[in-house]
């Protein structure tokens, strides 16, 4: 049995309560901790604990980040998540289970600061890391350890205290020998977590879990297999792998391998955004147009600031509208050429939205980009408008000295 101290990563005995050189009691330990090189790191309710960062008075209250009264929790903190709080749930519903925590609406321009530094940090590991989303990642520690002078899981645990000391900010680690045991162990140790599931013991530690533990089986999916027999994945385990691929081809043989553990994907470095988008729910529905296309601007703002922030252009514009009655309309639209900047997004959002606006009222609209490509400069593309790219650019170099307000464009501007 392998074991260290997470905190000065010092080897200690496998019985030991603490470490014999600091005193702090989080030990890691494990059989293969010492061979075991493929991670899944996961920042600990991201948006939430920058905010706590940048106020310490909220420490020790619930926060919830999100806004509006029929809008959703984006992310909320450990001790909001000790009421029921969870992400995705309605803010109505959220504070009727915490109606003392503190709300505060999302910053995506600080968070993605803060992602970018992260995934800074987890490039001096490795070249490969594979992003997941602005706040988790895949990581390839295999052959790095002549490199570091230590194993992946050393590499691991330093690189969670360095982010906790120098971004202010927590991590979980999960470590296995592949993506699918590795995203797993990430989420049994929370906050601050660092967990390990080795092949050997997948089996096993999969078992007695439902058939909805296994990415990508939704809903729908765990009762088709439900009523199938296969409610657990010891049900999974038990089956003939080819008879789950004649009874569903290729997504039998996923569960299959992925029941005992069996994952053979690579850490992609590789693995593209596929879309950048934002949307927001509305207090009061709204039917009328003028309010449609003020926040459909807003929206618009801060997906193209995305885009810059990631030096990326796309060329499919997807109008999000969602009605009273909570049916959902999508519309779409592909541009002659990829774009980043917020004016050609909106014109193609504001055209679509003409065609949706009428007796309809409706308490959601998003909009976001896809088709996405590297932006090279101020990308080409986007100059065949010379003047309203020059402009739109001198405007993003005017807020990112003097702040948001500096420069609002006329659409913003509320009319009475």
């Amino acid at each position: 049995m392998t074991a260290f101290c997470r905190d000065c990563l010092t080897d200690t005995a496998e019985t030991a309560k603490r470490c014999q050189a600091c005193g702090s009691p989080r030990l890691l330990r494990h059989a293969e901790l010492a061979t075991l090189t493929v991670a899944h790191i996961d920042c600990d309710a991201f948006y939430a604990t920058i905010e706590k960062r940048d106020d310490p008075s909220l420490a020790d209250k619930p926060l919830i980040v999100g806004g509006g009264k029929r809008g959703v929790v984006s992310t909320c903190c450990y001790i909001a998540r000790t009421y029921g709080v969870r992400s995705a749930m309605p803010m109505f519903e959220a504070m009727s289970r915490c109606p003392h925590a503190t709300v505060i609406k999302p910053n995506m321009q600080k968070y993605v600061a803060v992602g970018r530094q992260v995934r800074a940090a987890m490039l001096e590991l490795t070249p490969l890391v594979e992003p997941l989303s602005i706040d988790e990642a895949f990581l390839d520690l295999t052959g790095t350890e002549r490199l570091h002078g230590m194993s992946a899981a050393k590499v691991l645990a330093r690189f969670a205290r360095d982010v906790e000391r120098d971004i202010g900010i927590t991590v979980s680690i999960g470590l296995s020998a592949n993506k699918f045991l590795a995203k797993i162990a990430s989420d049994l140790d929370k906050p601050r977590g660092f967990a390990v599931i080795s092949p050997a013991e997948a089996t096993d530690f999969l078992a007695p879990r439902p058939v909805g533990f296994i990415y990508g089986v939704g809903a729908v999916s765990a009762a088709k297999l439900a009523g199938d027999g296969f409610r657990t994945i010891a049900d999974l385990q038990r089956a003939d792998e080819r008879d789950l691929m004649r009874r569903y081809g290729e997504e039998g043989l996923r569960l299959s391998r992925l029941a005992r553990g069996i994952d053979t994907r690579k850490v992609d470095p590789e693995r593209d955004t596929k879309s950048v988008s934002s949307e927001t729910t509305f207090n009061t529905d709204i039917s009328d147009f003028r309010p449609l296309e003020q926040t459909l601007w807003e929206l618009t703002e801060k997906v193209s600031s995305r885009l810059k922030a990631s030096h990326l252009s796309g060329s499919t514009v997807t109008l999000k509208l969602k009605s009273a009655d909570f049916k959902i309309r999508t519309r779409a639209r592909s541009l002659p050429a990829p774009t980043q900047l917020a004016g050609r997004i909106f014109a193609a959002g504001r055209d679509m939205l003409k065609n949706e606006v009428g007796l309809t009222r409706y308490r959601l609209i998003g909009i976001g980009v896809s088709s996405l490509e590297d932006a090279i400069g101020e990308d080409l593309s986007d100059l065949i408008d010379r003047r309203g790219a020059l402009a739109e650019h001198a405007v993003d170099k005017l807020r990112e000295k003097f702040g948001k307000a500096a420069v609002v464009k006329g659409l913003a501007i509320d009319e009475e």
